[in-house]
């Protein structure tokens, strides 16, 4: 039942491969007021969990001397894109 459920209402996007240790870019969309921005993250992904709907994967990134990571679904709506470099 569950596994119906996410196929039928669950929007699928195609996103490139990749694995931990790549080097990817993340666009996603963040909403401010009544303006919608595209904001990007690039990083290494250091972790890919779960499976179908509920998969996530964690990028981590250097901002300065501060190691920055980010956990992603990846059915989230607000993701646009994913390249890996």
């Amino acid at each position: 039942l569950i596994k119906y459920v996410q196929d039928k209402y669950i929007t699928k996007k195609e996103f490139p491969e990749f694995k931990a240790g790549n080097t990817i870019t993340v666009y996603y969309e963040i909403k401010e007021g009544q303006k919608t921005r595209t904001q990007f993250f690039k990083g290494v992904v250091i972790q890919l969990r779960g499976t179908g709907a509920t998969k996530t994967f964690t990028i981590r990134k250097m901002s300065g001397d501060v190691g920055v990571e980010r956990v992603f679904p990846i059915n989230m709506p607000a993701l646009q894109k994913i390249t890996v470099d």
